[in-house]
């Protein structure tokens, strides 16, 4: 339609110059000319403006009669005027076309000085010895804002406003050809926000939204200009270091560390949320996007492994952990269906009587291959990958079916204590889980006690009111591996919990360090001052038996009672320690 428009004009100019066309047929030309939309604008060799329609005038704001005589330079910004003089010069001494015939975009003046994209068309033509241009132009402001629009929904992540994985990637391969090319070192790291699933989960995916942006702009205020970083999705991110040095990267990862330190406050909430980043250099790590990429993942995930909070660089070594890691992960998705897993029992012991009250059920995996796998190897990857929501219903389930089964046996109702991690905890249809369970085990709740970690306090409203709510059904609840984790005092007698527990690491030591012993004794007396009971874990010798006593813990726990025992192994354990069998 461009060309077009510029023919029309330059028949148009012939036929006034010859006039070999009647004066209707020229009226008709210009009319169809005037009512274009785009500008058409005539110039002669010198770049004076011969003609301007009402395109033009739409276009940049002039009137015919401001510019008619004029140089095109008025509608031009001034970096590009000498390269479009030179243009003009070289064509009419040359006849080389350069842009002639082309499309071609670039940017226009207005009348206000405001600059604006346009696609420009430009026909020349040679009438007795002179030298004339024909410019169709158009303004494609709107065009490139539904480009922008295009290239935002294609290449940002909507939420953040960061590069998303296809920018990073393109923004990736040219900083590799750069750096093969240069002798570069190019940096990689693999952010994971720890905690943010729970987060998100227990205030909201508006807030997690929000704590996603805060997120952003901070690791952005650490990194340089020359920097990119990218959201991959969920709570990962991407960080691009072209150029740098291994110090360089262990400086700036050590500044993203320390700046999640602090709380984030949004809406009265405040979070604390930590980053796991791992680190793969090029060209030692990779010589590619992908590789590079995925042992940074693979460094993120060690760091998950050893605590979290940290970073490290990827070391050869790791891989063979992600593959036995991935091995383990597919044993456990098959471990359930196949009947692998077994619950154990360990007594717990009222220690003035010395009789045993309760039993805590702990899960065990005997593989057909690998032999016993200790539960502190394949519970943090149960958590991670989710499976420990249907293993702990699964726990949850045969635990109560055996207690009410020993029950009706004839033993004496003990409480069973269960373990609840915090992904089940925060599982919306946690009540609904344990009612069922209860429910179709016939165990009543009195006799089920669930044991809560540290962590999951931390978010004390819903847990207050799932804590009540569990309370309200009948069910004793718990603190696990108390002093180990971190909790708040304050919230602590806010919670509708019946017990605390002594974590192991506690009891072992109280003879071997005197902060140990002086921290048990006053978690005793702090329970006992909130009227909660104490139970000790990990007892095995009479002098910390001796030792609780005389600080008036209420039980005890361990192998100096019993190690945990199969179901079978437990049976016997309680018709020795109890000689009223009602169905002997």
């Amino acid at each position: 339609m461009l060309i077009i428009f510029g023919l029309v004009f330059i028949s148009i100019f012939i036929d006034k110059r010859f006039e070999s066309q009647s004066l209707e047929s020229e009226k008709k030309f210009r009319s169809v000319i005037e009512s274009a939309n785009d500008a058409i604008i005539l110039a002669d060799s010198m770049g004076t403006i011969i003609s301007w329609n009402r395109g033009a005038q739409l276009i940049f704001g002039f009137q015919e009669k401001e510019v008619l005589g004029d140089k095109l330079q008025v509608i031009i910004p001034e970096r590009y005027r000498e390269a479009h003089q030179k243009g003009m010069e070289r064509y009419i001494s040359t006849g080389n076309p350069h842009v002639i015939g082309k499309t071609i975009e670039l940017q226009g003046l207005r009348k206000d000085g405001s600059e604006f994209p346009i696609e420009l068309s430009i026909a020349a033509w040679v009438e007795e010895g002179n030298t004339y241009f024909s410019s169709i132009i158009r303004d494609i402001t709107e065009r490139k804002k539904a480009q922008e629009k295009i290239n935002q929904m294609v290449y940002l992540d909507p939420l953040t406003g960061l590069p998303n994985r296809h920018l990073l990637n393109d923004r990736l391969t040219q900083a590799l050809d750069q750096a093969n090319e240069n002798k570069q070192i190019i940096g990689i790291m693999f952010i994971d926000l720890d905690r943010f699933k729970y987060i998100n989960d227990t205030l909201g995916h508006a807030m997690g939204d929000r704590l996603l942006i805060e997120v952003a702009k901070r690791i952005q205020a650490i990194v340089g200009k020359g920097d990119t970083v990218s959201r991959q999705g969920g709570d990962e991110f991407i960080v691009l270091l072209p150029n740098t040095t291994s110090d360089e990267i262990t400086k700036k990862a050590h500044k993203i560390v320390d700046l999640f330190s602090k709380s984030v406050v949004i809406s009265e909430h405040e979070m604390f949320v930590t980053p796991s980043i791992g680190i793969s250099l090029y060209p030692s790590d990779g010589s590619d996007s992908e590789n590079l990429i995925k042992n940074a993942d693979t460094a993120m995930y060690r760091v998950k492994e050893q605590g979290k909070n940290s970073f490290q660089f990827y070391t050869p070594d790791m891989n063979e952990m992600v593959s036995k890691k991935m091995k383990l992960e597919i044993g456990l998705r098959k471990g359930l269906e196949r009947g692998e897993f077994h619950v154990f029992y360990q007594p717990q012991v009222d220690i003035i009587s010395g009789n045993v009250i309760g039993l805590e059920a702990l899960i065990r995996w005997q593989h057909p291959e690998w032999g016993v796998i200790s539960p502190a190897e394949f519970i943090p990857l149960a958590e991670e990958t989710g499976l420990i929501i249907p293993i702990g219903e699964w726990v949850l389930y045969e635990a109560c079916r055996q207690s009410k089964t020993w029950q009706n046996e004839g033993y004496p109702p003990l409480r069973m204590a269960v373990n609840i991690s915090s992904r089940q905890f925060q599982q919306s249809n946690l009540l609904e889980v344990i009612s069922k369970t209860l429910k179709e085990t016939g165990l009543d709740p009195q006799y089920l006690e669930l044991e809560l970690t540290e962590s999951i306090i931390q978010d004390s409203k819903y847990a207050i009111s799932t804590m009540q709510q569990l309370k309200t059904m009948g069910i004793h609840l718990s603190i696990d591996d108390f002093g180990t984790g971190y909790s708040s005092l304050s919230y602590l007698k806010l919670f509708p919990i019946d017990t605390l527990k002594i974590d192991r690491s506690f009891t072992s030591n109280i003879f071997v360090d005197s902060k140990d012993a002086a921290l048990v004794h006053t978690i005793i007396n702090m329970a006992h001052n909130l009227d909660l009971k104490v139970i000790a874990e990990g007892v095995e010798s009479q002098e910390q038996l001796h030792f609780l006593e005389q600080r008036q813990c209420n039980q005890a726990q361990g192998y100096l009672f019993s190690r945990p025992i199969s179901t079978d192994e437990m049976s016997v354990f309680l018709k020795e320690h109890y000689s009223r069998i009602v169905n002997a």
